[in-house]
Formats: structure tokens, C-alpha cells, sequence
């Protein structure tokens, strides 16, 4: 089946007990058993429910792979999934990751033990050989990348990271199954903060992993019922709903989203635009490679710091919010805001960076709006 279909039926037969067409939310704690140990596949809601399985199997679907894996919210995968790792192991990084996995890496991990190298999107696509040694664990990646939208070529990556022995992450918040699918490429975990797209109406926090890794999932699974980052019924409930619509979405998202960055690219105000789909975008033939569309997240800048400051304010249909990939448009000043943890590093975010989550509105209205706050 298309993914399309796939979206809307896989983990999702009505329900067997009334016929009810969308799946129930099992909003239970525990389940009743006909015998010591003999149960109908649930004993407790920390462990499985079976509104979270429904959400597993569809979102493992999307993703072509054997294992999924629902959380309570993205750095819950990510915490969950650094449990793979001891003290002294290490983890080469992008360098221009969300700002809560650099600030979890650097101020939680770091000071136990955990060693962590980051490289530029390049570094990783063209020489991440050399900088893998015995004790690296992880390589994980971003692309694109949040916020500067740069891209990560996967298939080399992991090609590098296979020889040299460390599993490859990839986060694909951004991109989305519906986008790239990275486990094809090569990658053995694929990472989501399902709060973002997968949600897709900025009103549930939740994350995912997926794997074609027997043992890796099996391990994931034991580390998640013992850590306990499991999503409530009703969350997963939220996030199946969403999915289904992920296709169409992310359709209006890209197309939005390429209006916007040819508008900026031509404004005169604009210093750059940071777009995979423009053809001036470096990494624009490798995304066109890798990826079905460009996606809906626009990254631009501006000369001064405190214009861009001032412009996020301005706008009336671009609501200034943290957070991303929700049906309704965002502007955000991410050194300020999502990226404030990165302020000291040497790859900190430019203060003149703004970042736009571009919504399904009309394309016409978000350009006019842009124009009127660049304006001033």
C-alpha cells in the first residue's frame, strides 16, 4: 500500500468489540488477567496500552521499519535511547542540533562521563571516518538540521559509522517519514519528536523511535518499561489522528514553505535565505537526493540583531511561539529562544537568525504579512 493509505489504516482495524470506525483511547491503568499470566497481551499501562500500539504500528509503517516505539515526548526518546551508552563512550553529533539535545548531551551527559564531538553537516557527509574511534557509540544527525536547515548525506554517514562499528540516529522531526525515510538510507534508529508534524496541531507533546534492529528494539522496549517516558492514551490518541493527515499536510507545508523562501530570497532587507529547496542552498541537490520535498521550515537573516528582534514581534498571522510543524504559521528568534542553550558554543546560533515554522494558510497571506513586518 501507498503511504498515503498507510497513514490512515495500518494499526487501525475498527474496533472488534463495537466496530467503532477510529480506534478508542484505552484510558486505563491496568488490565484484567484470566489467570496468573494469562492476559489478552496487556498487563499495564506503563508497559503497553492499546491506543500506543495502534500509534506504533502505523508510525513504524511510515518509516518502513519492524519496531516502533511511542514516548512521552521527543527528549524522552532521547533520553531513553542515551541509555544505550556508559560513561566513556562517545557520540559524534551535528553541530547545529535542537538546542534541548545539545543542552541534554553537554550539561546532562557530559559532566558523567559521556564524551561528544560535533561536526558540521559536511564534516559528517564527506569525513566522519576520522573522527569515529573505539569507543564511539552514536553518530546522530539532524537533517535538515534545526535551524539551520543544512543537510546531512545519510547513506555516507552510515556507511562510515557501519565500519567503524557505532550505530547511526537519525532525527527526522523535520522532515518527516512522509519526506525521507533514513532507515533506507542506512540508519538504524530514526528519531521523532512527534510533538511537531507527525501531531501536527500544536496540542500534544510526545516522541518515537523506529528500528529494523531486533535487539536494539528489544532493548528499547525493556529501557522504556524501566525509565517509564510512556505517552498517556490520549496523547497517543492525538498523534495517530494527526498522522493521518500527514501526507496532505506536508504537501501544504512544502508548497507554502518554497512561496515563502523565493519571497525572501528577492527582498532586500533579507541577508539569506537557509532553504533546502533553492537551488542556492548547498546542500540542495543532496536534500533533492535523499528527500521526496523540501519541507515547510524556512530559516532567513537579517543584518542586525535587534531588527530581527523587532521583526518576530510584528507579525500578525506569524505567531512568535517556540516549537514547530502545527498547522498554523510560527516566527521565532531561535538564539533567543530554542537555541539559547547554544548561546556559548562555538557554533552558536546568529543572532540574526530568524526562524519560520512555515503553516497550511494561505500562501498569499503569510508572504503579505512577512512584507508588511520587514517593512517595518
Amino acid at each position: 500500500m501507498e503511504f498515503e493509505t498507510r497513514a490512515i489504516h495500518d494499526g487501525q482495524e475498527p474496533d472488534p468489540a463495537s466496530g467503532a470506525i477510529t480506534t478508542p483511547i484505552y484510558q486505563t491503568s491496568t488490565y484484567v488477567q484470566e489467570a496468573v499470566g494469562v492476559h489478552k497481551g496487556y498487563d499495564y499501562a506503563r508497559v503497553a496500552n492499546p491506543t500506543r500500539t495502534a500509534l506504533q504500528e502505523c508510525i513504524a509503517s511510515l518509516e518502513g521499519a519492524a519496531h516502533g516505539r511511542a514516548f512521552s515526548s521527543g527528549l524522552g526518546a532521547a533520553t531513553t535511547l542515551m541509555h544505550l551508552l556508559s560513561p566513556g563512550d562517545h557520540v559524534v553529533a551535528v553541530n547545529d542540533v535542537y538546542g534541548g539535545i545539545y543542552r541534554m548531551f553537554t550539561q546532562v551527559y557530559e559532566p558523567k562521563g559521556y564524551r561528544f564531538t560535533f561536526l558540521t553537516a559536511e564534516e559528517i557527509s564527506s569525513g566522519l571516518a576520522e573522527h569515529l574511534d573505539e569507543q564511539t557509540r552514536l553518530v546522530w544527525l539532524e537533517t535538515p538540521t534545526n535551524p539551520a536547515l543544512n543537510i546531512v548525506d545519510i547513506a555516507a554517514a552510515a556507511e562510515a559509522a557501519r565500519a567503524g562499528g557505532a550505530h547511526v540516529v537519525v532525527d527526522n522531526t523535520f522532515a518527516t517519514p512522509y519526506l525521507q525515510q533514513p532507515l533506507a538510507l542506512g540508519a538504524d534508529v530514526v528519531l521523532h519528536s512527534t510533538t511537531k508534524y507527525l501531531g501536527g496541531h500544536s496540542d500534544v507533546i510526545g516522541g518515537f523511535l523506529a528500528t529494523n534492529d531486533d535487539a536494539l528494539a528489544e532493548r528499547l522496549a525493556f529501557l522504556q518499561k524501566s525509565l517509564g517516558a510512556v505517552p498517556g492514551p490520549f496523547d497517543a490518541w492525538l498523534v495517530l489522528r494527526g498522522v493521518k493527515t500527514l501526507a496532505v499536510r506536508m504537501d501544504r507545508h512544502c508548497r507554502n514553505a518554497e512561496a515563502v523562501a523565493v519571497f525572501l530570497e528577492r527582498h532586500r532587507r533579507v541577508e539569506r535565505v537557509l532553504y533546502p529547496g533553492l537551488p542556492s542552498h548547498p546542500g540542495h541537490t543532496l536534500a533533492a537526493r535523499q528527500m521526496r520535498n523540501f519541507g515547510g521550515m524556512v530559516s532567513f537573516l537579517l543584518d542586525d540583531e535587534q531588527e530581527a528582534v523587532d521583526l518576530v514581534a510584528r507579525t500578525k498571522i506569524w505567531k512568535l511561539a517556540e516549537s514547530l510543524g502545527g498547522v498554523e504559521s510560527l516566527i521565532e528568534h531561535p538564539a533567543r529562544m530554542t537555541h539559547a542553550s547554544t548561546a556559548d558554543a562555538p557554533f552558536a546560533v546568529p543572532p540574526t537568525l530568524i526562524r519560520l515554522s512555515v503553516g497550511i494558510e494561505s500562501a498569499d497571506d503569510l508572504i503579505e504579512d512577512l512584507e508588511i513586518a520587514l517593512a517595518g
